[in-house]
């Protein structure tokens, strides 16, 4: 597994329930600041795998990004409101209140 995909995943394992983190903050805090679109891509190939809490990771503007229109949009409100996530207008998450300050993994860690 690459560097990049093992922190993320780590990253992503560590978000703890009633806090979000984006994808562009996990693609910094793992070593790319312009990876976001690798992190989403790292979900969905390995959040089953690993059951990474992956609706704990949203846009940069406090949105889920799944389109409405998928079930998958509702499976990830409904998962963050039930941690207590409170959503603002437009199913907005407030970043000041929910956002995850998170920690830089270790990169020696063996237990992902």
């Amino acid at each position: 597994m690459q560097d990049f995909t093992h922190r993320v995943i780590t990253l992503i394992g560590q978000i703890p329930a009633g806090q979000v983190a984006t994808y562009g903050q996990i693609a910094t805090m793992a070593g790319n600041h312009r990876a976001a679109r690798q992190v989403s891509r790292v979900l969905h190939s390995c959040s089953q795998k690993y059951q990474l809490p992956w609706h704990r990771v949203i846009g940069a503007g406090g949105r889920i990004t799944i389109p409405k229109d998928l079930p998958s949009h509702q499976r990830q409100l409904k998962k963050l409101q039930s941690e207590g996530i409170q959503m603002g207008l437009g199913d907005t998450i407030d970043l000041s209140i929910y956002q995850w300050p998170g920690t830089t993994p270790d990169p020696h860690d063996q237990n992902v």
